[in-house]
Protein backbone atom coordinates (compact mmCIF):
# COMPACT_ATOMS: atom_id res chain seq x y z
CA UNK A 1 0.00 0.00 0.00
CA UNK A 2 0.91 3.70 -0.65
CA UNK A 3 -0.05 5.84 1.51
CA UNK A 4 -1.02 9.43 0.09
CA UNK A 5 -1.16 12.31 2.40
CA UNK A 6 -3.46 15.28 2.49
CA UNK A 7 -2.79 18.18 4.90
CA UNK A 8 -6.08 19.76 6.36
CA UNK A 9 -6.84 22.96 8.11
CA UNK A 10 -9.32 22.48 10.90
CA UNK A 11 -10.41 25.99 11.62
CA UNK A 12 -12.93 25.44 15.19
CA UNK A 13 -11.76 22.33 16.96
CA UNK A 14 -11.56 24.62 19.92
CA UNK A 15 -15.18 23.97 20.11
CA UNK A 16 -17.47 21.37 20.84
CA UNK A 17 -18.67 19.70 17.36
CA UNK A 18 -15.21 20.44 15.44
CA UNK A 19 -13.37 19.09 18.32
CA UNK A 20 -15.02 16.10 19.33
CA UNK A 21 -17.32 15.43 16.17
CA UNK A 22 -14.66 16.48 13.26
CA UNK A 23 -11.06 16.31 15.03
CA UNK A 24 -11.58 13.14 17.62
CA UNK A 25 -14.47 11.14 15.69
CA UNK A 26 -13.93 11.60 12.49
CA UNK A 27 -10.02 12.54 11.13
CA UNK A 28 -8.27 11.03 14.19
CA UNK A 29 -10.31 8.30 14.28
CA UNK A 30 -9.51 7.22 10.40
CA UNK A 31 -5.73 7.69 11.29
CA UNK A 32 -6.15 5.09 13.98
CA UNK A 33 -7.70 2.68 11.71
CA UNK A 34 -4.78 3.06 9.50
CA UNK A 35 -5.69 5.83 7.07
CA UNK A 36 -8.51 5.64 4.57
CA UNK A 37 -8.11 2.82 1.96
CA UNK A 38 -8.70 4.21 -1.43
CA UNK A 39 -9.12 1.12 -3.43
CA UNK A 40 -6.44 1.42 -6.10
CA UNK A 41 -3.31 0.59 -3.93
CA UNK A 42 -3.32 3.87 -1.95
CA UNK A 43 -4.23 4.71 1.76
CA UNK A 44 -5.12 8.48 2.53
CA UNK A 45 -3.58 9.58 5.71
CA UNK A 46 -5.33 12.93 7.00
CA UNK A 47 -2.71 14.96 8.44
CA UNK A 48 -4.62 17.70 10.50
CA UNK A 49 -3.45 21.33 11.04
CA UNK A 50 -4.66 23.03 13.59
CA UNK A 51 -6.08 26.91 13.57
CA UNK A 52 -7.81 29.26 15.15
CA UNK A 53 -7.53 32.23 17.65
CA UNK A 54 -7.09 30.79 20.52
CA UNK A 55 -3.46 29.82 20.63
CA UNK A 56 -3.43 28.09 24.56
CA UNK A 57 -6.32 25.59 23.75
CA UNK A 58 -4.45 24.83 20.03
CA UNK A 59 -1.80 23.81 21.71
CA UNK A 60 -3.39 21.98 24.52
CA UNK A 61 -5.49 19.72 22.23
CA UNK A 62 -2.41 19.06 19.76
CA UNK A 63 -0.69 17.50 22.75
CA UNK A 64 -3.61 15.78 23.99
CA UNK A 65 -3.25 14.08 20.62
CA UNK A 66 0.35 13.66 19.68
CA UNK A 67 -0.32 16.55 17.14
CA UNK A 68 3.01 18.66 15.90
CA UNK A 69 1.15 21.16 13.85
CA UNK A 70 -1.04 24.12 15.14
CA UNK A 71 -1.43 28.05 14.42
CA UNK A 72 -2.70 31.17 15.35
CA UNK A 73 -2.16 32.46 11.74
CA UNK A 74 -4.65 31.30 9.19
CA UNK A 75 -3.33 33.04 6.51
CA UNK A 76 -0.12 31.18 6.45
CA UNK A 77 -1.35 27.99 6.58
CA UNK A 78 -3.72 29.17 3.57
CA UNK A 79 -0.35 30.23 2.19
CA UNK A 80 1.33 26.95 2.31
CA UNK A 81 0.95 24.99 -0.90
CA UNK A 82 1.22 21.61 1.45
CA UNK A 83 -1.93 22.42 2.50
CA UNK A 84 -4.71 20.69 0.32
CA UNK A 85 -8.20 21.26 2.14
CA UNK A 86 -9.78 23.86 4.75
CA UNK A 87 -12.25 22.95 6.94
CA UNK A 88 -14.58 25.79 8.82
CA UNK A 89 -15.97 24.83 12.32
CA UNK A 90 -16.01 28.34 13.61
CA UNK A 91 -19.13 30.21 14.75
CA UNK A 92 -21.40 31.30 11.38
CA UNK A 93 -20.22 34.99 11.58
CA UNK A 94 -16.96 33.99 10.67
CA UNK A 95 -17.52 31.43 7.89
CA UNK A 96 -17.96 33.13 4.99
CA UNK A 97 -14.53 35.20 5.32
CA UNK A 98 -12.58 32.09 5.84
CA UNK A 99 -14.10 30.26 3.44
CA UNK A 100 -13.46 32.57 0.68
CA UNK A 101 -9.53 33.43 1.66
CA UNK A 102 -9.46 29.86 1.47
CA UNK A 103 -11.03 29.76 -2.41
CA UNK A 104 -8.71 32.11 -3.27
CA UNK A 105 -5.74 30.24 -1.78
CA UNK A 106 -7.52 27.13 -4.34
CA UNK A 107 -7.87 24.92 -1.31
CA UNK A 108 -10.69 22.57 -1.18
CA UNK A 109 -13.59 23.43 1.25
CA UNK A 110 -15.12 21.38 3.45
CA UNK A 111 -17.25 23.34 5.94
CA UNK A 112 -20.17 23.06 8.64
CA UNK A 113 -23.56 24.71 8.19
CA UNK A 114 -24.74 27.13 7.54
CA UNK A 115 -22.52 28.04 5.36
CA UNK A 116 -23.18 31.86 5.53
CA UNK A 117 -26.07 34.28 7.34
CA UNK A 118 -27.92 34.97 4.40
CA UNK A 119 -28.62 33.67 0.85
CA UNK A 120 -26.79 35.80 -1.00
CA UNK A 121 -23.72 34.84 0.47
CA UNK A 122 -24.12 31.17 0.35
CA UNK A 123 -24.57 31.67 -3.10
CA UNK A 124 -21.70 33.52 -4.01
CA UNK A 125 -19.45 31.11 -1.97
CA UNK A 126 -20.64 28.60 -4.45
CA UNK A 127 -19.78 30.61 -7.37
CA UNK A 128 -16.97 31.34 -6.23
CA UNK A 129 -15.92 27.80 -5.76
CA UNK A 130 -16.93 26.35 -9.25
CA UNK A 131 -15.00 29.58 -10.87
CA UNK A 132 -11.97 28.42 -8.39
CA UNK A 133 -12.58 24.88 -9.92
CA UNK A 134 -12.03 23.09 -6.66
CA UNK A 135 -13.95 20.43 -4.81
CA UNK A 136 -16.21 21.49 -1.97
CA UNK A 137 -18.56 19.77 0.81
CA UNK A 138 -20.60 20.83 3.16
CA UNK A 139 -22.06 18.83 6.62
CA UNK A 140 -25.30 17.17 6.13
CA UNK A 141 -24.81 14.64 9.01
CA UNK A 142 -27.61 13.21 9.87
CA UNK A 143 -28.49 11.71 6.82
CA UNK A 144 -25.45 9.22 7.64
CA UNK A 145 -27.05 8.53 10.82
CA UNK A 146 -28.15 4.74 11.84
CA UNK A 147 -31.71 5.95 12.27
CA UNK A 148 -32.23 7.54 8.64
CA UNK A 149 -30.05 5.16 7.33
CA UNK A 150 -32.84 2.73 8.22
CA UNK A 151 -35.81 4.74 7.38
CA UNK A 152 -33.99 5.27 4.04
CA UNK A 153 -34.00 1.36 3.57
CA UNK A 154 -38.06 1.28 4.51
CA UNK A 155 -38.42 3.73 1.58
CA UNK A 156 -36.12 2.66 -1.09
CA UNK A 157 -38.08 -0.99 -0.37
CA UNK A 158 -40.98 0.58 -0.90
CA UNK A 159 -42.84 0.41 2.42
CA UNK A 160 -44.56 3.03 2.71
CA UNK A 161 -46.68 3.38 0.03
CA UNK A 162 -47.19 6.72 -1.18
CA UNK A 163 -46.23 8.87 2.13
CA UNK A 164 -48.40 11.38 3.22
CA UNK A 165 -46.93 13.22 5.99
CA UNK A 166 -43.09 13.62 7.87
CA UNK A 167 -43.50 14.50 11.54
CA UNK A 168 -40.35 15.82 12.94
CA UNK A 169 -40.04 16.68 17.05
CA UNK A 170 -36.60 17.96 17.53
CA UNK A 171 -34.72 19.48 21.28
CA UNK A 172 -33.96 19.94 24.64
CA UNK A 173 -33.80 21.92 27.48
CA UNK A 174 -31.17 24.25 27.15
CA UNK A 175 -30.26 25.55 30.92
CA UNK A 176 -30.50 29.28 30.95
CA UNK A 177 -27.52 29.56 32.88
CA UNK A 178 -28.17 31.39 36.26
CA UNK A 179 -28.23 27.78 38.58
CA UNK A 180 -27.22 25.44 35.84
CA UNK A 181 -24.69 25.88 33.70
CA UNK A 182 -26.07 25.95 29.42
CA UNK A 183 -24.70 22.97 27.78
CA UNK A 184 -24.32 25.40 24.57
CA UNK A 185 -22.43 28.46 23.45
CA UNK A 186 -24.11 31.62 24.63
CA UNK A 187 -23.61 32.83 20.92
CA UNK A 188 -26.20 30.49 19.74
CA UNK A 189 -28.48 32.81 21.36
CA UNK A 190 -27.76 35.98 19.96
CA UNK A 191 -28.49 37.26 16.35
CA UNK A 192 -26.02 39.62 16.36
CA UNK A 193 -23.65 36.64 16.67
CA UNK A 194 -25.25 34.31 14.35
CA UNK A 195 -27.31 32.43 16.78
CA UNK A 196 -30.45 31.14 16.17
CA UNK A 197 -32.28 27.69 15.78
CA UNK A 198 -33.66 28.47 12.83
CA UNK A 199 -30.75 29.40 11.04
CA UNK A 200 -29.20 26.45 12.85
CA UNK A 201 -31.58 23.91 12.50
CA UNK A 202 -33.65 24.61 9.25
CA UNK A 203 -30.54 23.67 6.88
CA UNK A 204 -30.46 20.04 8.68
CA UNK A 205 -34.11 19.50 7.52
CA UNK A 206 -33.90 20.61 4.33
CA UNK A 207 -31.61 18.14 3.11
CA UNK A 208 -32.84 15.69 5.39
CA UNK A 209 -36.42 16.09 3.41
CA UNK A 210 -34.78 16.42 0.00
CA UNK A 211 -32.80 13.67 0.70
CA UNK A 212 -35.49 11.54 1.60
CA UNK A 213 -38.70 12.83 0.80
CA UNK A 214 -37.90 14.98 -2.13
CA UNK A 215 -37.46 19.04 -2.63
CA UNK A 216 -39.25 21.38 0.06
CA UNK A 217 -41.31 23.24 -2.90
CA UNK A 218 -42.97 26.06 0.48
CA UNK A 219 -42.52 26.70 3.95
CA UNK A 220 -44.98 28.62 6.74
CA UNK A 221 -43.21 28.90 10.09
CA UNK A 222 -43.68 30.37 13.46
CA UNK A 223 -40.06 31.15 15.46
CA UNK A 224 -40.31 32.93 18.78
CA UNK A 225 -37.90 33.37 21.65
CA UNK A 226 -39.25 31.73 24.46
CA UNK A 227 -36.81 31.97 26.76
CA UNK A 228 -35.50 36.26 26.56
CA UNK A 229 -33.13 36.40 29.23
CA UNK A 230 -29.49 33.93 29.70
CA UNK A 231 -26.16 33.68 31.14
CA UNK A 232 -23.06 33.62 29.94
CA UNK A 233 -19.93 31.12 30.13
CA UNK A 234 -18.80 34.06 32.32
CA UNK A 235 -22.33 34.15 34.69
CA UNK A 236 -23.21 37.56 33.17
CA UNK A 237 -27.02 37.76 31.99
CA UNK A 238 -27.45 38.61 28.35
CA UNK A 239 -30.22 39.27 26.29
CA UNK A 240 -31.57 36.49 24.07
CA UNK A 241 -31.61 38.21 20.75
CA UNK A 242 -32.08 35.00 18.67
CA UNK A 243 -35.34 32.67 18.34
CA UNK A 244 -34.84 29.35 20.54
CA UNK A 245 -37.98 27.72 18.34
CA UNK A 246 -39.20 27.30 15.02
CA UNK A 247 -41.91 25.14 14.40
CA UNK A 248 -42.37 24.72 10.24
CA UNK A 249 -44.65 23.02 7.38
CA UNK A 250 -42.81 22.08 4.87
CA UNK A 251 -44.53 21.40 1.56
CA UNK A 252 -43.03 18.68 -0.48
CA UNK A 253 -43.56 18.75 -4.24
CA UNK A 254 -44.42 14.86 -4.07
CA UNK A 255 -47.71 16.47 -2.26
CA UNK A 256 -46.94 14.97 0.86
CA UNK A 257 -46.71 17.42 3.96
CA UNK A 258 -43.51 17.63 6.65
CA UNK A 259 -44.22 19.41 10.04
CA UNK A 260 -41.03 19.85 12.24
CA UNK A 261 -41.16 21.23 15.67
CA UNK A 262 -37.37 22.41 16.84
CA UNK A 263 -37.08 23.80 20.38
CA UNK A 264 -34.24 24.52 23.06
CA UNK A 265 -37.15 25.49 25.14
CA UNK A 266 -38.95 21.82 25.88
CA UNK A 267 -38.12 18.94 28.18
CA UNK A 268 -37.79 15.88 26.12
CA UNK A 269 -40.96 13.14 26.38
CA UNK A 270 -39.69 10.77 23.00
CA UNK A 271 -37.02 8.22 22.83
CA UNK A 272 -34.37 10.48 21.28
CA UNK A 273 -33.49 13.71 21.16
CA UNK A 274 -34.84 14.09 17.48
CA UNK A 275 -37.50 11.61 15.72
CA UNK A 276 -39.57 11.72 12.51
CA UNK A 277 -42.68 9.69 12.26
CA UNK A 278 -43.38 8.73 8.54
CA UNK A 279 -47.39 7.78 7.92
CA UNK A 280 -47.80 6.44 4.51
CA UNK A 281 -50.40 4.30 2.71
CA UNK A 282 -48.55 1.00 3.33
CA UNK A 283 -47.22 1.82 6.54
CA UNK A 284 -45.55 3.61 9.07
CA UNK A 285 -42.12 4.67 10.87
CA UNK A 286 -40.59 6.49 13.77
CA UNK A 287 -36.66 7.05 13.32
CA UNK A 288 -34.52 8.77 15.56
CA UNK A 289 -30.70 8.93 15.60
CA UNK A 290 -30.34 5.63 15.62
CA UNK A 291 -33.38 3.43 16.25
CA UNK A 292 -36.40 2.79 13.92
CA UNK A 293 -39.83 1.22 14.59
CA UNK A 294 -42.48 0.84 12.25
CA UNK A 295 -45.66 -0.52 12.17
CA UNK A 296 -46.95 -2.08 8.68
CA UNK A 297 -50.98 -1.83 7.48
CA UNK A 298 -51.86 -5.59 7.91
CA UNK A 299 -50.62 -5.20 11.88
CA UNK A 300 -52.06 -1.95 12.32
CA UNK A 301 -54.78 -1.57 15.27
CA UNK A 302 -58.20 -0.31 15.05
CA UNK A 303 -58.19 2.28 17.96
CA UNK A 304 -61.82 3.32 18.96
CA UNK A 305 -62.39 7.15 20.44
CA UNK A 306 -64.06 6.64 23.38
CA UNK A 307 -62.89 9.07 26.26
CA UNK A 308 -65.02 7.05 29.21
CA UNK A 309 -62.87 4.04 29.42
CA UNK A 310 -58.90 4.12 30.40
CA UNK A 311 -56.70 2.77 27.44
CA UNK A 312 -56.06 -1.13 28.99
CA UNK A 313 -53.14 -1.66 25.77
CA UNK A 314 -49.68 0.52 25.06
CA UNK A 315 -49.86 2.39 21.37
CA UNK A 316 -45.88 1.78 21.74
CA UNK A 317 -46.15 -1.75 21.89
CA UNK A 318 -47.82 -2.37 18.74
CA UNK A 319 -44.36 -1.06 16.56
CA UNK A 320 -42.04 -3.78 15.60
CA UNK A 321 -38.43 -2.53 15.74
CA UNK A 322 -36.04 -2.52 12.42
CA UNK A 323 -32.61 -4.15 12.68
CA UNK A 324 -29.74 -2.79 12.46
CA UNK A 325 -28.28 -5.30 9.71
CA UNK A 326 -25.03 -3.72 8.99
CA UNK A 327 -22.51 -2.04 11.11
CA UNK A 328 -22.99 2.05 11.38
CA UNK A 329 -20.13 3.96 11.39
CA UNK A 330 -20.04 7.93 13.11
CA UNK A 331 -22.48 10.24 10.55
CA UNK A 332 -19.86 12.87 10.34
CA UNK A 333 -16.68 10.10 9.77
CA UNK A 334 -18.39 8.27 7.25
CA UNK A 335 -19.47 11.70 5.52
CA UNK A 336 -15.60 13.04 5.97
CA UNK A 337 -14.58 9.81 4.30
CA UNK A 338 -17.05 10.36 1.02
CA UNK A 339 -15.38 14.09 0.74
CA UNK A 340 -11.81 12.58 1.32
CA UNK A 341 -12.79 10.53 -1.38
CA UNK A 342 -13.89 13.20 -3.91
CA UNK A 343 -10.90 15.12 -3.31
CA UNK A 344 -8.63 12.53 -3.99
CA UNK A 345 -9.96 10.29 -6.45
CA UNK A 346 -12.69 12.08 -7.97
CA UNK A 347 -15.56 10.17 -7.16
CA UNK A 348 -19.07 11.56 -7.36
CA UNK A 349 -20.44 13.99 -4.43
CA UNK A 350 -23.63 16.18 -4.44
CA UNK A 351 -23.54 17.46 -0.84
CA UNK A 352 -21.69 20.69 -1.91
CA UNK A 353 -21.91 24.50 -1.32
CA UNK A 354 -24.96 24.88 -3.52
CA UNK A 355 -26.64 21.85 -1.33
CA UNK A 356 -25.63 24.06 1.60
CA UNK A 357 -27.02 27.76 -0.27
CA UNK A 358 -30.40 25.91 -0.34
CA UNK A 359 -30.18 25.49 3.86
CA UNK A 360 -29.62 28.62 4.14
CA UNK A 361 -32.53 29.44 1.64
CA UNK A 362 -34.79 27.55 3.79
CA UNK A 363 -34.34 29.08 7.23
CA UNK A 364 -33.92 32.66 5.30
CA UNK A 365 -37.41 31.76 4.17
CA UNK A 366 -38.94 30.49 7.25
CA UNK A 367 -37.78 33.49 9.65
CA UNK A 368 -39.26 35.89 6.52
CA UNK A 369 -42.54 33.79 7.00
CA UNK A 370 -42.78 33.83 10.95
CA UNK A 371 -41.89 37.62 10.23
CA UNK A 372 -44.65 38.49 7.98
CA UNK A 373 -47.52 35.77 8.72
CA UNK A 374 -47.69 34.15 5.21
CA UNK A 375 -46.33 31.21 3.20
CA UNK A 376 -44.00 31.21 1.08
CA UNK A 377 -42.45 29.31 -2.01
CA UNK A 378 -39.10 28.04 -2.45
CA UNK A 379 -37.77 28.81 -5.52
CA UNK A 380 -35.30 25.69 -7.29
CA UNK A 381 -31.31 27.21 -6.76
CA UNK A 382 -29.20 27.36 -9.82
CA UNK A 383 -25.88 29.23 -10.29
Amino acid sequence: MTRRTVRIAMNGVTGRMGYRQHLVRSILAMREQGGLDLGDGQVLWPEPVLVGRREQALREIAERHGLTEWSTDVDAVLADGRTDIYFDAQVTSARVGALKKAIAAGKHVYTEKPTATDLEGALELARLARAAGIKHGVVQDKIFLPGLLKLKRLIDGGFFGRILSVRGEFGYWVFEGDWQEAQRPSWNYRAEDGGGIAVDMFPHWEYVLNELFGPVTAVSAHVTTHIPQRWDEHGKPYAATADDSAYGIFQLESGAVAQINSSWAVRVNRDELVEFQVDGTDGSAVAGLRNCRVQHRSATPKPVWNPDLPVTHSFRDQWLEVPDNTEFDNGFKAQWELFLRHVALDEPYHWDLLAGARGVQLAELGLKSSAEGRRYDVPELSL
